[in-house]
């Protein structure tokens, strides 16, 4: 969103494995005063029942993955926390502190991101190997899968994890093919370490990032911070030192 922003790139591919989330933002671009419409519906409806009308639109929503019933429980889950069970079904629980976001400024939102992102964009739902095929070299990938530590099992923030192996085979095969890359994928919290070290023959520029105090670690009473490490390409990495140019997170993009 950034680099669209500060127009650093022409237009952006997107592609996720959750279909749902991928069809909402369709409607957000092409569709955003529909969606508002049927959001504010939605949130007047809930005034004096909210916890039984959001059991009720996460029943509707597991069922039909309609894009409107999707918003409202983004607005209204605790945290604006994703999370499915082992049937793949949304089951996060609602804040029942908040109604979720007002309709008019939800309304603003969803125009500001069409109109940032309408004739910009293209979006896709799938394996992200099927998406990285059709990456040329005057392309910028940016891979953002589930890290290492969530990876290995079944974990309920994604619907579907990411195997090492054929991640690692996917970024052997964009360094063959003068890719450029970068990759946010794993990091430390404190003392502890998540995942496996990615192959030094890709021979990626590691950069940590600081991340700030641990949530789950805050729960425990603890202070821990969390270190995330984004990985550059070595083709980003001569093309960056070539043009003496800082590194910019992109999207998946045009290089302009």
């Amino acid at each position: 969103m950034a680099a669209l922003a500060r127009f650093r790139v022409g237009h952006v591919l997107l592609n996720d494995i959750n279909a749902p989330l991928i069809h909402l933002w369709q409607k957000i671009v092409y569709e955003p005063e529909t969606l508002a419409s049927e959001y504010e519906t939605l949130w007047n409806l809930q005034l004096g029942r909210e916890r039984t009308f959001y059991d009720a639109v996460r029943f509707r929503f597991n069922r039909t993955h309609r894009p409107h019933y999707f918003l409202y429980l983004l607005a209204r889950c605790v945290k604006a926390s994703v999370r499915y069970n082992a049937d793949g079904e949304f089951n996060q629980s609602p804040d029942n502190r908040r109604k979720g976001r007002q309709p008019s400024a939800m309304r603003r939102d969803l125009r500001a991101a069409a109109a940032l992102l309408k004739g910009r964009s293209t979006w896709m739902s799938g394996d992200y190997r099927k998406t990285l095929a059709l990456a040329r070299p005057d392309d910028l990938v940016y891979l953002d899968p589930p890290y290492q530590g969530v990876c290995a099992n079944r974990d309920p923030r994604y619907i579907e994890g990411v195997a090492y192996e054929a991640l690692t085979a996917s970024l052997f095969d964009l360094n063959r093919r003068c890719i450029p890359f970068i990759l946010s994928y794993d990091g430390k919290t404190g003392q502890k370490k998540y995942g496996l070290d990615l192959p030094d023959d890709l021979g990626l520029q590691r950069i940590e990032l600081q991340a700030g105090r641990s949530s789950q670690a805050t729960l425990l009473g603890r202070s821990d911070k969390t270190v995330e490490a984004l990985y550059l390409s070595p083709v980003l990495q001569s093309r960056l030192e070539a043009q003496k140019s800082p590194v910019q997170l992109l999207l998946f993009g045009a290089l302009e």
